[in-house]
């Protein structure tokens, strides 16, 4: 896991070196290890890297790393972990290797493959590499979006890194707010690619790629999730089609963990306590040799510790095991620092933060987390709820021609948050999508305009109208298919909460600390095989078909409520950190109970993020 950025421009060369230093300072936490920079001759391409080793720990690793007489080059930030197969067969195709890294694979598969090689990786990457001879440069992030990639373009320059921050760091453009990255993140705790919440500054789409040549720039899909049955729908038998299920998902579930286990330093384990993380301990212990760390928090207030489960897990499963005591005045001690490592306003990530900082100082480089196991698996109320509020509003649809009056004096004239968000889904399309908004949102869309406006000091509702239609269509993409409602539901949770959230904080927070997280349930040929499985077995209630799958995870954590891995916000926003909370400062029609913590608590890391950045 690395730090990666880039300018490209026919444009500004002669200062094109004090950018390159600007950009690679702003890295430096995410790669202490090495770094480096390349310059092409025409002074169009200035590739910078800052590298944290964790393939190949030599000098030989170093990049901005080039191949054919220096043709191609590449700045690469991830890990393939396929990448000694694939060596191997180019190897066999009578390629030779200076290193033994995945860097240099990727470079070999695309100077002989073009753009074709992204559908060889298996990983999580993004990465750019200058063809210097055809003076084209090719960027691809990974098919699920693990690994972040932000870029600017405008006339015939191209910025990019693999944070918001590099690219601001330049001056090149002004750190203005983006009034519809500011309504995503106010209706929903995070912002939704290819929006950012600075103007003019994108993220690369998951599974999307860039080609950069004299200036101009295409964009192109490469690889989009889907869910289809096929390989089980041979069989009438239902106990047949379930043990094939079991049978499929415990060996994909085995192959996934094998190969995020891959590492030339030592890799640890994120521990909660829950069936997720245990279900990566359980496997991983079965694959490695070496004893295995955990690490888990633990809190005073036992309603939210899982420390005693965790610690259990551990025991019994004989890990050497760390614990962090936070405490409502240690988290709070943290937070300034917190907010300095925030890419974007997120109301998520700082679990993720304290986490990446115990593996940190305990010397670790690599940690395994269990994110995306309740996308895949129906581990969301949303899976229940979504399709039944479609189904309510379906069978009251005699009532169509009041739904909409009523949906507004809701979302305006109440004072609850949730029926303000109530109202907004009335309002709206009966769509799985809008349904799964409300379930998932912070503010109503009105709320939302009228926050925007106190912001930025402007009526913005028109300007916004169009992109919010946009945002609301199921991934831009009404050409989507699925089996079933709930399939949807997954797909929505994987490219929506998952995607823009929880992977985007824990990229940021763990490479605060020099930490490379892995997410062994977010790889995309796991993905493809478990999503063969109908939606009738795969999100059944309670993870049943991943607790039947791996049979060695623990009754007392299969049994026991699902909690998840989040921190006791509501009680220290009221209490020990009401300091930060009691003076945010909305317009009046804006309620901020304290039962609803993360509509304060959104604002609150809002107002400090745009502090810091």
């Amino acid at each position: 896991m690395c730090g990666i950025a880039g300018v490209l421009t026919t444009s500004f060369q002669s200062s094109i070196e004090q950018y390159m230093q600007i950009m690679q300072n702003a890295l430096k936490h995410r790669g202490l290890d090495d770094r480096g920079t390349y310059l092409s001759e025409d002074r169009t391409t200035a590739l910078v890297h800052t590298r944290l080793s964790i393939i190949d720990l030599s000098a030989n690793g170093h990049q901005p790393m080039h191949i054919d007489n220096q043709r191609y080059w590449i700045t690469f930030n991830g890990e393939i972990y396929n990448f000694r197969e694939l060596r191997n067969q180019l190897k066999n195709e009578g390629e030779t290797f200076f290193s033994h890294t995945d860097t240099e694979v990727i470079l070999k598969l695309y100077a002989k493959h073009g753009e074709k090689c992204l559908s060889l990786l298996r990983g999580m990457f993004a990465f750019a590499i200058w063809d210097d001879r055809e003076k084209v440069c090719f960027i691809a992030r990974d098919p699920l979006g693990i690994k972040p990639l932000y870029y600017w373009h405008q006339g015939s320059t191209l910025i990019f890194g693999s944070e918001l921050r590099t690219i601001l760091a330049t001056d090149i453009i002004s750190k203005k707010l983006s009034p519809i990255g500011l309504y995503t993140y106010l209706t929903s705790g995070s912002i939704s690619e290819p929006r950012t919440i600075i103007d003019g500054v994108k993220c690369l789409e998951a599974g999307n790629s860039l080609t950069w040549q004299s200036g101009r720039l295409k964009q192109k899909k490469y690889w989009q999730i889907s869910f289809d049955s096929p390989a089980l729908n041979c069989s009438n038998n239902l106990s047949i089609v379930m043990d094939e299920a079991i049978n499929k998902t415990r060996s994909a579930l085995f192959d996934s963990i094998k190969y995020h286990l891959i590492s030339d330093v030592p890799v640890g384990i994120f521990l909660s306590g829950g069936i997720d993380s245990t279900a990566i301990v359980t496997i991983a212990k079965q694959i490695q040799v070496n004893k295995l760390s955990t690490y888990s928090i633990v809190f005073n207030e036992e309603k939210w510790n899982e420390g005693p489960m965790a610690r259990r897990v551990a025991n019994d499963f004989g890990t050497s095991h760390t614990e962090y005591l936070l405490t409502a005045e240690l988290g709070k001690s943290l937070l300034p620092d917190y907010w300095k490592s925030l890419d974007q306003p997120t109301i998520d990530g700082l679990n993720t933060f304290c986490v990446s900082q115990i593996a940190h100082q305990n010397g670790i480089k690599v940690a395994l987390s269990g994110l995306g196991s309740d996308e895949l698996f129906g581990g969301y109320s949303t899976f229940q709820q979504v399709p039944r509020m479609l189904y309510q509003r379906q069978n009251a649809a005699f009532l169509n021609a009041i739904v909409g009056c009523v949906g507004n004096g809701l979302e305006r004239f109440t004072k609850s948050p949730k029926y303000r968000r109530l109202g907004a889904f009335l309002t709206k399309e009966n769509s799985i999508a809008n349904a799964y908004s409300l379930m998932r949102g912070v503010f109503s869309d009105w709320e939302a305009y009228q926050l925007v406006q106190f912001y930025l000091g402007s009526d913005i509702r028109n300007q916004l109208k169009d992109e919010i239609v946009n945002l609301l269509a199921l991934g831009n993409n009404q050409a989507l298919k699925f089996p079933t409602l709930e399939d949807e539901v997954s797909y929505l949770e994987l490219s929506r909460y998952m995607r823009n959230q929880l992977l985007r904080d824990s990229d940021v927070m763990s490479m605060k600390w020099g930490l490379e997280l892995r997410v062994p349930f977010v790889d995309s040929h796991l993905l493809s095989e478990i999503g063969q499985i109908p939606a009738s077995i795969r999100l059944q209630r309670s993870k049943r078909l991943l607790t039947q799958s791996i049979p060695e995870i623990p009754s007392y954590i299969t049994n026991q409520k699902k909690r998840g891995f989040t921190f006791p916000f509501e009680q220290w926003i009221n209490n020990e950190w009401r300091d930060y909370t009691m003076d945010i400062k909305v317009p009046s029609i804006i309620p901020l109970p304290y039962k609803q913590w993360y509509r304060r608590w959104s604002l609150v890391v809002l107002e400090n993020w745009w502090q810091n950045i």
